[in-house]
């Protein structure tokens, strides 16, 4: 969107480009309830800031592994506390997610630096595996 304008809206096509996403997606979103039904001019979809926002969350969720039922149960969550508490429970899912995959990358940089020709005989490479 190019103006300041809060009315300004997006076709389909100009939504799902933003995020990299076919127009498909977008309207099985709509079709499953996940994404407000957008409103029609000319018998075009119209997308508003307020779907940007919307598709942003869905799509970023879904690229942490979240299931889209994970996300409608917290875009539609029956109040604030509700909505924290789902929001509390993934960013805890989220940081473990993040602790393995720490775990995992240093196992990866050692065997890159290990000077062993077999790096699972590396008695530093086992002690990080022990940690584990």
């Amino acid at each position: 969107m190019k103006s300041n304008d809060p009315e300004e809206s997006m076709t389909i096509g100009e939504l799902a480009d933003r995020f990299g996403l076919r127009p498909h997606v977008l309207r099985h979103w709509e079709a499953t309830g996940l994404l407000a039904p957008a409103s029609r001019v000319h018998g075009r979809r119209r997308y508003t800031r307020g779907h940007i926002a919307r598709v942003a969350m869905i799509v970023r969720g879904k690229a942490a592994g979240f299931s889209l039922e994970q996300l409608r149960a917290v875009l539609e969550a029956s109040s604030p506390a509700d909505r924290r508490e789902l929001l509390h429970r993934h960013q805890r899912e989220l940081e473990e997610r993040i602790r393995q995959i720490e775990a995992s990358k240093a196992l990866v940089e050692h065997a890159l630096e290990c000077p062993e020709d077999d790096f699972t005989d590396c008695p530093a490479f086992r002690r990080l595996v022990e940690q584990m």
